[in-house]
């Protein structure tokens, strides 16, 4: 039933975000532009422009709430989310240097995809020290290096030419405005989403904690390699596609487990398309609150998660038993 109603809420997000714009089409002309029945200027709106953006930030979306999942897992910590370990400060470095310096798209996307893996293989190189990092160990070195990147960036806008800015402050707040390449984020999500399907059990287990999963005698270790890397390359590819979008991976798992409970047979799949439909319905709203004009997509993100978390936090400490 769960997965019947996000399967009818995705398709409706989509098929809304098709639909609207600076120029609104009628659901019929949007059917028929899928067709290729349509006349030749609504299909090309609907299929090379539309289509495109709106399938990629159902990956984006999707891609996000699954490295939530999987950050959370990894640092058994319900406030853990994908930017957690400074991926997206290091992805706005080194953008913002690519930006600053001019150079192109292609090298502005490669610049953020480096700088969020060095990022969090520096977090990581970083917390192990001369023995094994702990969840905690982890989580207090990913803060303290985003609080370096961050410092960075507000120097590089300081020091930028006032012509980059908009598009430099544009991307740090998420911009799906030049996302027409959706292949490589949706195969990935569903590549995560299989995967982590598969191996839930052994998600279920090292949620538990570490003794848990040794008892059973899962190889703790190796798992968590994959785990951590998993997050990281959904973290740093959504980064590169969307920019900076915040609270999808942090709100829509709190969401799903309070509908389906823990079972990560259930979470991963359920997240994915929650948190595709919930980016795409922002970047819907991004494209026509102020049509022509377009404001950055984690604005919106940021201006639906703050209340539902905070509903979230109230209802989960009214639940609390008193002792």
């Amino acid at each position: 039933m769960l997965f019947a109603g996000l399967i009818v809420l995705a398709i409706v997000a989509l098929m809304i975000a098709l639909a609207s714009g600076s120029a609104d089409i009628s659901l019929e002309q949007t059917l028929d532009a899928l067709r290729g029945t349509a006349p030749e200027n609504t299909r090309l709106l609907i299929t090379e422009l539309r289509l495109p953006r709106a399938l990629t930030a159902f990956s984006v979306g999707g891609l996000l709430a699954v490295a939530g999942v999987l950050m959370q897992v990894l640092l058994r910590n319900p406030l853990a989310e994908p930017y957690i370990l400074g991926s997206s400060g290091g992805a706005a470095v080194a953008a913002l240097l690519a930006m600053v310096f001019g150079l192109g798209s292609i090298i502005i996307d490669l610049a953020a995809f480096g700088g969020a893996m060095v990022a969090t293989l520096l977090v990581f190189s970083i917390a192990h020290g001369t023995g094994s990092w702990t969840p905690a160990r982890l989580l207090l070195t990913g803060v303290v290096l985003a609080a370096g990147f961050s410092a960075a960036t507000t120097l590089l806008l300081a020091l930028s030419p006032e012509q980059n800015l908009r598009g430099m402050l544009f991307w740090l707040m998420g911009d799906l405005s030049f996302a027409f390449e959706p292949g490589r984020t949706l195969w990935l999500l569903l590549a995560l989403v299989i995967i982590g399907t598969l191996a839930a059990r052994h998600l279920n287990v090292l949620s538990r904690g570490e003794l848990q999963a040794a008892i059973v005698g899962m190889p703790i270790s190796g798992f968590r390699y994959l785990v951590f890397g998993a997050a990281s390359l959904a973290t740093a590819l959504s980064v590169t596609t969307a920019g900076v979008i915040g609270f999808i991976g942090l709100v829509v798992p709190h969401l799903v487990r309070l509908v389906s409970g823990s079972d990560h047979r259930v979470v991963l799949p359920a997240s994915a398309l929650a948190g595709g439909s919930l980016l795409v319905i922002a970047d819907t709203l991004a494209r026509t609150i102020m049509a022509p004009r377009q404001l950055p997509v984690g604005a919106l993100t940021a201006m639906i998660g703050v209340p539902l978390f905070l509903v979230l936090m109230s209802r989960n400490r009214e639940s609390r038993p008193v002792n």
